[in-house]
């Protein structure tokens, strides 16, 4: 398969696999941690209830994203071609992008933005990408 073609499918594949990880990690934190009387998928119910929510209400979330760039970073590092690290890192970079639009849609409290900006994207990238290259290397050793 032509090496550019690959990594563009590496970059897909990491992103949607990472976007599963993502969306299951939310709807189990809904399951363990319901907001009383509040539909999860209705995004301004959640977005008005959001700076009176426990600290409990925001570990799904978090690890829905640092868990699923983590995977998808993964995923496209061992897939792709070459620029292993590179591609784990744009998928983290597209997981990033959600990540501020979410935030500024369902604004939460700030402490949550800044963690969840600064620890579940580009760090988790990295790691998920680092494993990548690593399992790649005893693939092919």
């Amino acid at each position: 398969m032509n090496p550019k073609l690959r990594n563009v499918l590496a970059v897909i594949a990491g992103w949607f696999v990472g976007s599963i990880v993502n969306m299951g990690l939310v709807s189990t934190g809904h399951g363990v941690y319901p907001i009383p009387g509040i539909d999860p998928n209705d995004m301004e119910a959640l977005a008005e209830i959001m700076p009176t929510l426990e600290s409990k209400y925001f570990l799904f979330p978090f690890l829905a994203h640092a868990i699923g760039t983590l995977a998808g970073a993964f995923v496209a590092a061992l897939i792709a071609q070459g620029n292993k690290m590179r591609l784990a890192m744009i998928v983290g970079a597209l997981f990033f992008i959600g990540g501020i639009l979410v935030n500024f849609m369902i604004m939460g409290p700030m402490w949550f933005t800044a963690t969840d900006l600064l620890l579940a994207y580009f760090p988790m990238a990295w790691l998920g990408g680092k494993i990548g290259v690593v399992i790649s290397k005893k693939k092919t050793a």
